[in-house]
């Protein structure tokens, strides 16, 4: 009975604890009642601030990323819900009854859980937006896509997820070359790219690593993506702990390495392993990866034979659907080995070939090749071999030509094409601008066939890693015209001069670090033709003997080298068509080049010479002379140029040497008029040359050309690839440029004086517009523009000028020139003023201008009595409602502080998509209205001009809300 009590007393007390403790909650919760409706409506009033500005950021991305309509809908539909039971829930507690109130204050708590969750949601979505004007989260890399390759994506979704596991920080991407390793990686970084907002990276990173992996160069590109300013001649320890930093203070990234070689050391190059950052990188070799510690690994196979099927005829074309080639193709394909990169390559080379037999002749030569290296030889390249085999003429020398230059060098085509012509694979017969486009054909075929790829800057080109040591390959085991020594990027320090072997055909030791020549390499090479040594800074000096190696020699590249002489053994090689010196500061001393009678292309760009060398007036087939940033070059004796008479081009850019009209010692201006073959030109003239008709008319001929006239004319050097003349510092009264304008495609005139009457003299004596001039600069002027006698053109002297750039001019407003020469301006595309102080207005509009139908951009700054753009005086302008500038895009104002109008106050441009107003803080209207407010992109100024501008609507202005950019004055 004793124990009976005990237990039941237990239970009872257990029982009022339990009680206790539920009256407690409850009395809580029933006390807390009110705060917790206090709490609740202080939350909804943050989050109602939060859902203000996702709406007025959704309004911005339906243009720019609609890829998140889903995400922020969702999340507003959440709002709406919780929002809506949260003021039920307060109307309730009107007439709530007292014992309700503790119920009611529990469902509270739980909904002001859950309007916090939704407010920090709304904060991380405008974190994300906010990054809006920087760098993009992600870049595009350009490529084809595998998403209709099964296995491929099924790969990549699988490398995704593991990217979003906590337990994996790297992943390693292997298989062998050409596998597809790259074209996966960067699918998912595409997919990365396309879901910017909602992948979970700060910044995702791709670099290039390479076999021959140089630190430098790699942290280069990452700092490059970061905008870490890369320093010249800084340590590679600096620019580590710079990226390090950098990468520190990202919340979390993705670097790719694409193409690792060997093992490296992420410490040095700077990159921080924290926690949720994650690294990728491929490699060839599994051990690589291992090296480096990944925590899974993915291998990356041949495509299976459905796939590969299909991707070969995507690059053989209709021809695989022809009943009697089908069966052979398929066999054809099968021999690629699921491989993409020789599917591709074999079945471009296939492309449009409809005979049977030469598919049959195909299949034979692939299946009867003996592989020399076990694997690589049998599935990589002895499909490239056929695509090799296939190409054309001298299409092969091309080809293997581009090898000869490091693993993932952009070459230059223009360069390329030079070593081509030289080399004879192009007819030397024909005239410079004929072959260099012929060579731009064949560069354009190789790129059709899968043999070349696009460079990393414009006018570049590459090739892929596999395909260069597939072309390596073929140089070092023929025996034929193309055996070759490749020793190209590889840090090379001592002269391989055991691997000199008499069959040589070229040699590339570019870009190393030897530090000297041999006297003599020990045998004679006698069918070497191209010798390529530049990228060697280390070496100073040209053993006299070492060029007698090579009698045949036709191009020798000694650029970059510290060279300060060249050997009298130079003037032997009889048979050299191409020397090339570029940027061989050191060097001033070139001996007699009397013997080099068959010297195409003679570079002495940014060499210290200080005349031209003897011998030069004996080349009679050189073609192209390059003596641009010859600063220390005085002399060029009289008759030497005129002696040139293949000579096609003449680049002389920024040289110190002044080419006169007249003189008895000194080559003259008359002599370039000699040569008749000539069609590009860069050369500095002291004065307006004074020329006949008969002897002006060589401008004519000439293709592109910059001419610099006056003491202190200079440009920045450009390509050689426009019509441009440049007067600085000079009396132009008396000239007559009327033959220059006619011929002309762009002018720039620089502190010159006696403007006046030179326009004077343009309306008086000109018969006919200047069609040619697309672009005018007038810099440094003090005078008012107006011809001296008020004389009036009759017609548009300058109907198709398309840029318009004035500096520091004296004038009120461009119509000063407008009226007095006839100009229209309906082609003008980009007007840029500046520093022009007296300035009030850009144009007057009436008879001759109403409007700029094609202006695109305009630029304005340090026009401080500038009033208005546009004097629209005449009573038809003002009336009228048509824009001005309909197709203007983009205006940049800086410091003008009387600008007070744009436009007519009815007006808006309806193109505008960029707006930047610095210091112009009178200015307080733009030409936006809700019509064109969704095409403006961004606008750009002070803040406080920003909160006082005026509107025509509040919608207006709430669109623009979120591409406002704050600049600093």
């Amino acid at each position: 009975m004793d124990c009976l009590g005990g237990i039941l007393g237990t239970i009872l007390a257990d029982i009022g604890r339990g009680m206790c403790r539920s009256t407690y909650t409850r009395t809580i919760y029933t006390i807390r009642y009110k705060s917790n409706i206090n709490a609740l409506k202080n939350a909804l009033n943050g989050l109602a601030k939060v859902e203000n500005k996702v709406n007025q950021d959704l309004k911005t991305l339906e243009i720019k990323r609609k890829s998140l309509h889903v995400q922020l809908k969702r999340w507003l539909r959440d709002v709406e819900d919780t929002v809506s039971q949260a003021n039920s829930m307060q109307e309730r507690r009107v007439s709530c009854a007292p014992f309700l109130k503790c119920r009611l204050s529990q469902k509270l708590v739980v909904i002001l859980e859950e309007v916090k969750r939704l407010e920090k949601r709304g904060v991380e979505l405008l974190h994300i937006f906010s990054v809006e004007g920087k760098s993009e989260l992600v870049e595009k890399i350009l490529g084809p896509s595998i998403l209709d390759q099964t296995v491929a994506s099924k790969m990549v979704v699988k490398v995704i997820n593991s990217l979003m596991s906590d337990k994996v920080q790297k992943i390693g991407v292997w298989g062998m070359g050409g596998v597809g390793k790259t074209t996966l990686v960067r699918e998912l970084n595409n997919k990365l790219w396309k879901e910017a907002a909602t992948q979970p990276f700060g910044m995702v990173i791709w670099a290039t690593v390479s076999k021959e992996f140089a630190l430098g160069k790699v942290q280069k590109q990452i700092a490059e993506r970061l905008d870490v300013k890369i320093i010249l001649g800084e340590t590679e320890e600096n620019l580590a702990r710079r990226i390090y930093r950098k990468l520190e203070n990202i919340s979390s990234f993705l670097l790719i390495l694409d193409d690792v070689w060997k093992s490296i050391d992420l410490d040095q190059l700077g990159i921080p392993q924290t926690d949720g950052s994650k690294i990728i990188l491929t490699s060839r070799l599994l051990g690589v990866c291992q090296s480096i510690r990944t925590d899974i690994d993915f291998k990356v196979d041949c495509l299976c034979e459905e796939e590969a099927w299909e991707l070969f005829c995507q690059n053989a074309g209709e021809v695989t659907r022809s009943v009697l080639v089908r069966p052979i193709a398929k066999k054809v394909a099968r021999e690629c080995g699921g491989l993409p990169l020789a599917i591709i390559t074999v079945g471009m080379a296939m492309r449009g070939k409809k005979m049977d037999k030469l598919w049959k002749h195909a299949l034979k030569k692939l299946k009867s090749a003996v592989p020399c290296v076990k694997g690589i030889e049998e599935k990589i390249y002895q499909p490239l071999k056929l695509s090799y085999d296939s190409l054309e003429g001298k299409m092969k020398s091309c080809f293997l030509f581009c090898a000869l230059f490091p693993e993932d060098y952009s070459i230059e085509v223009v360069e390329l094409v030079r070593y081509w012509i030289e080399e004879g694979f192009i007819d030397e017969k024909e005239n410079h601008s004929y072959l260099m486009n012929q060579g731009i054909v064949l560069v354009e075929n190789l790129k059709d066939s899968c043999l070349l790829e696009e460079g990393a800057r414009d006018g570049t080109v590459k090739m892929h890693d596999v395909v260069r040591d597939f072309a390596i390959w073929v140089m070092s085991s023929s025996q034929d015209d193309s055996h070759s020594l490749v020793m190209s990027g590889i840090g090379l320090v001592e002269f391989p001069q055991e691997k000199f072997v008499p069959s040589l055909q070229r040699v590339s030791l570019m870009n190393n670090k030897l530090i000297s020549l041999p006297n003599q390499v020990g045998v004679e090479c006698v069918q070497l033709s191209a010798l390529l040594l530049q990228g060697n800074f280390h070496i100073k000096e040209l053993p006299e003997e070492f060029l007698l190696s090579f009698p045949a020699l036709r191009i020798l590249n000694l650029s970059g080298t510290h060279i300060s002489s060249l050997p009298e053994s130079l003037n032997k090689l009889n048979e050299l068509r191409s020397l090339i010196l570029r940027d061989c500061y050191y060097l001033d001393k070139v001996p007699s080049l009397e013997g080099l009678t068959k010297l195409q292309l003679l570079d002495l760009c940014a060499t210290r010479i200080k005349e031209s060398p003897q011998g030069l007036e004996t080349l009679i087939s050189l073609r192209l002379l390059d003596l641009s940033r010859t600063h220390h070059l005085e002399r060029i004796p009289a008759g030497v140029i005129r002696k040139l008479s293949s000579l096609e081009v003449l680049d002389m850019t920024l040289s110190h040497f002044h080419w006169t009209v007249q003189g008895q010692t000194q080559a003259t201006l008359e002599e370039i008029l000699c040569l008749h073959r000539l069609s590009a030109l860069s050369i500095r003239v002291v004065s307006v040359p004074h020329l006949s008709p008969e002897h002006s008319s060589w401008i004519k001929r000439l293709k592109k050309f910059q001419l610099f006239i006056g003491p202190t004319a200079n440009s920045l050097p450009t390509r050689l690839d426009k019509r441009r003349v440049t007067i600085s510092s000079l009396n132009v009264s008396e000239a007559f440029i009327g033959w220059l304008l006619a011929n002309t495609t762009s002018l720039v005139m620089n502190h010159c004086w006696g403007l006046n009457e030179m326009l004077e003299n343009l309306v008086i004596d000109s018969t006919s517009s200047f069609n040619m001039l697309s672009s005018l600069t007038v810099e440094s002027f003090g005078g008012s523009i107006r011809p001296a006698g008020g004389c009036t053109a009759q017609l548009d002297l300058l109907p198709n000028i398309e840029e318009l750039h004035l500096r520091r001019v004296n004038m009120e407003t461009i119509s000063e020139l407008v009226g007095h020469l006839g100009l229209r301006f309906q082609l003008l595309k980009h007007l840029e003023v500046s520093n022009c102080s007296r300035l009030r207005s850009l144009l007057s509009l009436g008879n001759l201008i109403c409007f700029l139908p094609n202006l695109q951009e305009l630029q304005v700054s340090f026009c401080e009595m500038l009033q208005e753009l546009f004097d629209y005086s005449p009573s038809e302008v003002l009336a009228s409602a048509e824009s001005v500038v309909p197709a203007l895009r983009v205006i940049r104002l800086r410091n003008l502080p009387r600008l007070q109008r744009l436009s007519k106050k009815e007006e808006s441009w309806e193109s505008l998509e960029h707006v930047e107003v610095i210091r112009c803080n009178l200015l307080n209207n733009l030409p936006i209205s809700s019509s064109n407010a969704h095409r403006v992109k961004q606008v750009k100024g002070e803040t406080h001009w920003w909160n006082n501008l005026t509107w025509d609507d509040n919608t207006t202005r709430e669109t623009l809300q979120p591409r406002f950019v704050p600049a600093h004055a």
